[in-house]
């Protein structure tokens, strides 16, 4: 008979003695039960006594996890938070450098753990550390030593980022502009001031005075990838946290001294896109998820720099802004602007109204009215500006090319202008603050000082290009934009690595090219209808059901890597979840850092019985998603799921992609019996489906299969045919 619920068998060790097997009353006071320990080992003050996990994390247990506990567990009896939390910060002030370092290694470790880090603060004992590392008398090891203690402690949220001195500031930014220091001192040190930025608008403003985008860089030329991911996520920090008028880098000049103009051109030009370009993104080491996260942060900060144009409206009464059409009508016909005396005011308003038809303006009179749509706004006039001054022959080639067609058969380039550079917003989320968990980068918005209107000059060219092969006419606009939507789409989902490469790519999805993928896509998809066709469906669908089912259990067998999500953006902590082999049980255990293969069953202390899962949860139902600071971005919350077992317990899980999300939701309801209802199950059930029917038909190829089957005939009159022997 399987014990109550309420009592848990566990292992108990203390140093010098043999462990006690012992039965925990999860109703009892836990300092009831710490007694009942203590007293077994003759161990008086029970008050300065503890239990924790005996394993890698070494967590107390507190009346808050103790429910965590399982049968089987090992527990250690060991000194009280409290008690070593006194001991420690006792320790680290040692006038022997031998012991002070044990101390702070020792304090580094047990950091992380919540109820030891509450008492060490009620201490003072950030202020400590902080005093320790503004006196500049500890180097190397003790030095990172204290700075991983540091930041394991802020970790929590206990304390506000606010409270720090500008000595403090001042001491750890100048670890990071030295250009000879101990690679764990400066990762900790980009550590912090990121966290510093992200935390609070007035360690930004005193952050920003201390570093400078050509002290940072440095950094990036070296070949930790480790180092350049933090330096990235400080220039992201900074550049994310920055005032609208204050959001400028230049290489040499303090950060709060850079004007907005001069933002982008610093982004995406001089010195700093040319290294990430050289030694992180055409490096010969694979980039990690981290900094391809960091990249991709970048990459979107950079191109929100555009909001600002994309968002503003023109003036139709602005004399500089009309200047620009003016300056398009110029190259385009190649006529000079004419004096006020020459001609009658009718015939110059005749002759511009239909030279600004030619160039495609929805309005022929006054063609600045188009651009007061937003978005695109402003920001569609100053691609078409650099079109016309920087791709001269390609800008008066499209523009001569339509003024000759036929009026229905021109694609109107002023109009398709704006609408191209609102799709190309709207591909690149330009607006949208980054994604927690993307990493979805472009390396060849890397390769280009104004990447987004080169990216637009390639597309413009070929959206009259598509225009062509469709021959499209004025109705046929939105069809045309559709394809040319798919096109971009199909060649950034390749992942060019330079816009040369992104540009022959698209050559290669001519009108033609889309139509045949997707009459293959359709006929990939397709749904016979004939009820032959459907019977076999579903005698076949049941049997591929099974085979998405065991795929999905054998991948849960191989288990998966999660992210912890803190408080803090940095998500250095892991933690991983397996399925046994029997499928009778979750192992499930912290990491120290990300594995590069499968975690052994072993490795994993904590198990759930799959016979205890009461119900699977997603999204916004997960209790993780409800908690006051969790993360609820849309993006979160889509890989958000949690396990419900027991008496209300929960195992929360956010999945690393929407492939693993897929892939544990369907299994956990594999497991539970029920149905698995993913966007992957129904992909790979029309995949494999449209597989196996191909496969069964192809003796039938080109044979016309009937609707319904023949009719059976009229028994004969009689039977004289038949031969007997």
């Amino acid at each position: 008979m399987p014990p109550p619920a309420d009592i848990v068998k566990v292992a108990i060790e203390w140093p010098g003695a043999f462990p006690r097997l012992m039965e925990i009353d999860q109703k009892k006071p836990l300092s009831a039960i710490i007694k009942e320990v203590c007293e077994g080992w003759s161990l008086g003050n029970p008050e300065n006594y503890a239990l924790q996990n005996a394993d890698s994390t070494n967590f107390y247990i507190t009346e808050k996890n103790r429910n965590d506990i399982k049968n089987g567990s090992i527990l250690r009896l060991t000194t009280s938070p409290a008690q070593t939390a006194q001991q420690l910060h006792e320790r680290i002030q040692s006038s022997s450098m031998d012991a002070k370092l044990e101390a702070l290694k020792d304090l580094a470790s047990a950091s992380r753990d919540i109820t030891f880090a509450q008492e060490f603060i009620n201490l003072d004992g950030i202020s400590l550390l902080t005093q320790m590392v503004e006196s500049g008398t500890d180097f190397g090891d003790l030095l990172s030593f204290t700075l991983t203690a540091f930041v394991e402690l802020m970790d929590h949220g206990i304390v506000s980022w606010d409270t720090f001195s500008v000595a403090f500031i001042k001491k750890i930014a100048s670890y990071v502009n030295k250009s000879a220091m101990d690679t764990a001192v400066l990762q900790r040190s980009l550590a912090i001031l990121e966290s510093m930025v992200l935390n609070s608008q007035d360690l930004y403003q005193k952050v920003a005075q201390e570093i400078t985008i050509g002290q940072l860089i440095p950094h990036l030329q070296g070949t930790d990838q480790d180092i350049q991911t933090y330096t990235i996520a400080v220039i992201n920090a900074l550049f994310l946290k920055a005032p609208e008028e204050k959001r400028q880098f230049d290489e040499n000049v303090n950060i709060l001294d850079c004007p907005l103009t001069e933002m982008a051109h610093i982004l995406a030009q001089k010195q700093l896109r040319s290294i990430i370009l050289t030694n992180i993104i055409r490096s010969a080491r694979p980039i990690n998820d981290e900094m391809a996260h960091q990249l991709y942060v970048l990459q979107v900060l950079t191109f929100n720099l555009l909001e600002d144009r994309m968002m503003t409206k023109m003036d139709p009464q602005d004399q500089a802004q009309r200047d620009i059409i003016f300056e398009l009508r110029r190259i385009a016909f190649d006529v000079e602007c004419e004096p006020n005396n020459s001609g009658s005011i009718e015939k110059r308003k005749s002759m511009y109204t239909r030279d600004y038809k030619k160039l495609g303006f929805i309005n022929h009179v006054n063609p600045a009215v188009d651009f007061t749509q937003i978005p695109p706004g402003m920001l569609a006039l100053d691609n078409m500006l650099y079109l016309a001054k920087h791709h001269q022959d390609a800008y008066i080639r499209i523009v001569l090319e339509n003024s000759s067609r036929e009026d229905k058969h021109e694609c109107p380039f002023g109009r398709s202008s704006i609408e191209l550079t609102k799709m190309l917003c709207e591909i690149l989320k330009v607006g949208e603050l980054p994604s927690e968990n993307c990493h979805d980068f472009h390396p060849m918005f890397f390769t280009h000082d104004r990447s987004f209107k080169e990216f637009f000059c390639i597309c413009i060219q070929l959206l009259n290009k598509t225009w062509k092969e469709m021959r499209a006419t004025s109705e046929d606009f939105n069809k045309v934009m559709q394809v040319v939507r798919e096109q971009i789409m199909r060649a950034l989902a390749a992942k060019p690595n330079s816009l040369d490469q992104f540009k022959s790519r698209l050559q290669n999805l001519s009108y033609t090219e889309i139509l045949k993928i997707r009459q293959s896509e359709r006929m990939n998809q397709e749904d016979f209808q004939s009820r032959p066709i459907q019977e076999l469906r579903e005698k076949i669908q049941p049997e591929i059901m099974e085979l998405i089912k065991q795929q999905r259990l054998n991948r849960l067998c191989e288990g998966t890597c999660f992210r912890k999500i803190s408080c803090r953006r940095r998500q250095d902590k892991f933690w991983y979840c397996r399925l046994s082999p029997n499928h009778k049980v979750l192992h499930y255990g912290d990491l120290e850092e990300h594995p590069q293969g499968e975690v052994p069953h072993d490795s994993l202390q904590d198990k759930l019985p799959v016979a205890d899962i009461k119900a699977v949860v997603t999204g916004k139902d997960c209790p993780h998603m409800k908690e006051k600071g969790a993360l609820k971005q849309k993006e979160v919350l889509e890989l958000a799921f949690s396990i419900l077992y027991e008496s209300d317990e929960y195992l929360n899980f956010i999945a690393p992609d929407k492939h693993e999300y897929c892939v544990w939701t369907d299994g956990l309801n594999a497991l539970l019996g029920k149905e698995m209802t993913s966007e992957f199950t129904k992909s790979d059930l029309d995949t494999l489906l449209s597989m196996e029917m191909k496969l069964r038909l192809l003796d039938l190829e080109n044979i016309q299969i009937p609707e319904a089957p023949p009719p059976i005939p009229k028994e004969p009159s009689n039977y004289d045919f038949v031969y007997d022997n």
